[in-house]
């Protein structure tokens, strides 16, 4: 992206304006123009950083980044990576019936939204578990934080779990 024009243009602003002023104005202005220049090329590109961050935050995983090139800066848009086709079964195979976790008592099913950043690996191995299971990811994730936070399908560590009379616990000792 060329800045030259915003450049000349805040140049011949300043002109105009010291030209109403008289000639001490008018060789003034002349004089801070080189200056002026400097600090309106750094403002205008610390406000494209600006702008690009607030893009990057709404295009996560993807980003676009601002780097300077001689006097100008450039643009590097680097999209979010492309999630791999469902491949069908050469069968076709109903889809399991997965029951909603159900509503605590109290709560009036209202939704509300969070993002989730997650690496590239575990984003990929979200979308395949959803996917073998016939479910959207947003389906999945919210099952799997469900049953996470009321316990079900958690695994005690072995050697740990209580014996079966609950006085202590089981396990091999050195």
């Amino acid at each position: 992206m060329d800045l030259t024009p915003y450049v000349d243009n805040l140049r011949r602003e300043l002109a105009v304006a010291a030209e109403a002023s008289g000639d001490e104005a008018r060789a003034l202005a002349e004089r801070l123009s080189a200056p002026l220049e400097s600090a309106a090329r750094l403002t205008l590109l610390n406000v494209l950083s600006a702008a690009m961050g607030d893009v990057t935050r709404e295009l996560a995983p993807g980003s676009v980044d601002v780097r300077l090139r001689g006097l100008d800066p450039e643009f590097v848009v680097t999209p979010p990576p492309v999630p791999e086709p469902v491949r069908e079964a050469q069968e076709p195979v109903a889809a399991p019936v997965v029951a909603a976790p159900p509503v605590p008592e109290g709560d009036d099913g209202t939704m509300v939204r969070i993002n989730l950043r997650l690496p590239a690996h575990l984003k990929g191995r979200a979308e395949s578990a959803a996917a073998a299971e016939g479910l959207s990811v947003n389906a999945w994730l919210v099952r799997a934080v469900s049953v996470s936070l009321d316990g079900g399908g958690r695994a005690s560590a072995p050697g740990r779990g209580k014996d079966s009379g609950g006085r202590g616990f089981t396990g091999w000792v050195r």
